[in-house]
């Protein structure tokens, strides 16, 4: 049923995207699995480039995309959840499902105004753009709260700045000490009549 669900959304949006059907044709009859814990989907690639779902058929690549980036796909983020995507197998293959994967967009709006007419989806899709990017700028936000009150307030983190300070000084130290080591195994071979090193 999963199977049958992710290939559907998948075909309606090639079904817009020409350019993607035909990088896919190149690979048809070819099965891939996507591993996306506790989900895993077989697909194959039909001669028109289209998706179909499969049968637990031996694999020619395996996507496997962690369980955080899901939500960054659901929002139209492919091409940053595609960083995320570990892909093996037929390198062509997997380069051209990653191709597309990454490149591949929905237009949200388009099918919107199907249902409500052009002007209310341009307003749904305006509202849904606002409240993400709100959502984005918030969660940065505080992110950047945490770590300036880890670092600064409570320090519990070391900041880049201090890292880099904290390396160059020790840096020097280790410097000085074998300095100081050679001016010693000197000394010491000068009290011992033995010769310099």
């Amino acid at each position: 049923m999963i199977d049958n669900a992710f290939v559907a959304v998948l075909n309606h949006l090639l079904a817009r995207a020409p350019w993607a059907r035909e990088r896919l044709q190149a690979h048809a009859g070819l099965c891939a699995r996507l591993d996306a814990p506790p989900v895993t989907v077989f697909f194959t690639v039909t001669s028109a480039g289209e998706l179909q779902a499969a049968e637990g058929e031996k694999p020619d690549v395996v996507l496997t995309v962690p369980l955080a980036v899901l939500p960054q796909f659901a929002l139209g983020r492919f091409e940053e959840a595609m960083r995320s995507v570990h892909l093996q197998g037929n390198a062509e293959f997997a380069d051209a499902l990653g191709f597309v994967f990454r490149n591949l967009r929905w237009d949200a709006e388009e099918d919107l105004s199907r249902l409500v007419g052009d002007v209310a989806a341009h307003r749904l899709s305006g509202t849904v753009r606002a409240i993400g990017e709100a959502q984005r700028r918030m969660v940065e936000g505080a992110a950047g709260n945490l770590a300036e009150y880890f670092t600064e307030e409570r320090p519990m983190l070391v900041s880049r700045a201090a890292t880099s300070g904290l390396e160059d000084e020790l840096r020097a130290l280790r410097d000085a000490v074998a300095r100081t080591e050679k001016r010693i195994d000197r000394l010491a071979s000068r009290l011992h009549g033995k010769p310099r090193a």
